[in-house]
């Protein structure tokens, strides 16, 4: 076994990103602190070919080299807005037909396994600050609740985790028709 180089892997170039076909599924970054956990959010989004990132209300936004520093230029890669105030977003998306799901812990939040998101549907998801997380005006306007489950101490995972989670968990489910070697 060997790992593979950069050119073994054979990624698209920017240009070509730009111009394929994404995943229906938006991120909403709602007063996200951080701006590590933005770039991850860029780099996270790039890596799975989402549509695009929404940065709210207290979100920082690029160029930034805190930022660039965890999206190693998916910055240039992935299609974004800033947008002030989270909830006139969520009214925008719902009217443009996006199931809008926030990542929270409620008391109607649905396990994420649990949850089976349809390919031909557009989802926005949210996740929140790192402290308050998703805002309540955004609560009151959302479609859905998703939770991850655990098991520990903590009562939440980074946001950057959250974002790879339930990122991957949708594309696995929507998207993924990729085959590699199995592991014995």
């Amino acid at each position: 076994m060997k790992k593979l180089s950069l050119k073994e892997l054979n990624r698209v170039d920017i240009h070509t990103f730009k111009n394929q076909d994404k995943s229906p599924i938006t991120i909403v970054l709602d007063n996200v602190r951080s701006m590590n956990n933005v770039g991850s959010a860029f780099r996270t989004s790039d890596c799975f070919a989402l549509e695009k990132i929404y940065l709210c209300g207290i979100t920082a936004k690029p160029p930034h080299r805190d930022i660039e520093k965890t999206a190693l230029g998916a910055t240039r890669s992935m299609e974004w807005e800033y947008i002030k105030e989270s909830s006139q977003l969520v009214k925008q998306l719902k009217k443009e037909g996006y199931i809008v799901l926030a990542v929270e812990q409620t008391n109607e939040s649905v396990f994420i396994h649990e949850y089976s998101p349809l390919a031909e549907e557009k989802y926005a998801l949210v996740f929140g600050n790192e402290v308050n997380g998703v805002s309540d005006e955004v609560m009151a306007l959302i479609d859905g609740c998703l939770e991850i489950p655990q098991f520990g101490t903590k009562h939440s995972f980074n946001i950057s985790v959250s974002i790879g989670i339930v990122a991957w968990d949708f594309f696995s489910k929507t998207q993924l028709k990729v085959k590699r070697n199995s592991i014995p």
